[in-house]
């Protein structure tokens, strides 16, 4: 095995938070091959909540090799995705999109898909 994406959902106990971890816990077993999840409850753990700006219900980051992967997904926020995906396929594609780009050495991938008017803050 090359390497692996890790996946941390960093949520709170809220409804929001609760939807992606439905999600996630769903595509756990069909991404198990290039990709692992780490639920983390930032109320329990506090220590990223300043240097990764974790103020959302539900925040979802990559990392691979100890480097965290940007993905671009037109909103202009490349760090993090800090809203509830639904669909399961949609986010077994944007991991595999993650996992091609960092085992590329790349740092910022671009989504397969774009969220710019999609989603509404």
């Amino acid at each position: 095995m090359i390497g692996m994406i890790l996946v941390c959902s960093f949520d709170c106990i809220f409804f929001l938070g609760l939807q992606m971890d439905e999600v996630l816990s769903s595509v756990a077993e069909t991404i198990k091959n290039f990709a692992v999840i780490y639920l983390v409850d930032i109320t329990e753990v506090p220590d990223f909540n300043t240097m990764y700006e974790l103020y959302d219900p539900s925040t979802i980051m990559f990392f691979f090799r100890n480097k965290h992967i940007m993905i671009d997904l037109g909103t202009g926020n490349n760090n993090k995705i800090n809203w509830a995906l639904k669909d399961k396929q949609e986010f077994i594609d944007i991991v595999e999109t993650v996992y091609r780009g960092a085992r590329k050495g790349r740092g910022l991938v671009i989504a397969p898909k774009d969220y710019s008017t999609k989603y509404r803050y």
